[in-house]
């Protein structure tokens, strides 16, 4: 089953590390965690904060340990296919919060949101469309459910994902019901 996952962190340098995780299974069952940060986690950016509204307060008094954190994850995603809209980032911070947990750092993988739309779309389209045709139609469907204020927290992220994905799927059988 295809899963969107997003975290939220303390910063956005080369030290940051996982303070929220959600994920949204597709067929709409999802999970947010607050992450109580590992002893040795020590970064943190106010101007993070202020985007994201998780403070270190909030952290350790509803913060989930990391090794349970990443317990639960292995146990839930295992096995399924996982996507970011920036693996890049999300899969620094799962490899960290993996690796604090004493997994190995690729135990889960993430893979881009976007290949998850265009597998969606071709399954469903076969060769009836390009693949430039299809790149316009997601791109139409990303920018069309931009939010004029994004949410910043990982839930309404992953869940704007999984949103897209659907969007993305009914867009081709439309065209495919149209005549392509």
């Amino acid at each position: 089953m295809i899963v969107f996952l997003d975290f939220e962190a303390s910063s956005l340098s080369k030290k940051s590390v996982p303070i929220e995780i959600a994920w949204v299974f597709e067929d709409g069952r999802s999970r947010s965690i607050l992450i109580r940060p590992a002893a040795d986690w020590d970064d943190w950016a106010a101007d993070a904060e202020a985007i994201h509204g998780i403070s270190r307060e909030l952290l350790a008094s509803e913060g989930v340990p990391v090794k349970q954190v990443a317990s639960e994850m292995i146990e839930v995603l295992t096995g399924h296919d996982l996507y970011a809209s920036a693996p890049s980032w999300d899969g620094k911070w799962l490899s960290v919060l993996l690796r604090a947990a004493g997994f190995p750092r690729h135990a889960l993988r993430l893979g881009k949101s976007r290949d998850a739309f265009m597998a969606a779309a071709r399954e469903l389209t076969g060769a009836a469309i390009t693949e430039t045709e299809l790149s316009k139609l997601i791109d139409g469907i990303v920018e069309e459910s931009k939010e004029v204020i994004p949410a910043h927290r990982a839930l309404a992220d992953a869940t704007l994902e999984l949103s897209r994905w659907k969007l993305v799927r009914e867009a081709a059988k439309k065209r495919m019901a149209t005549g392509g």
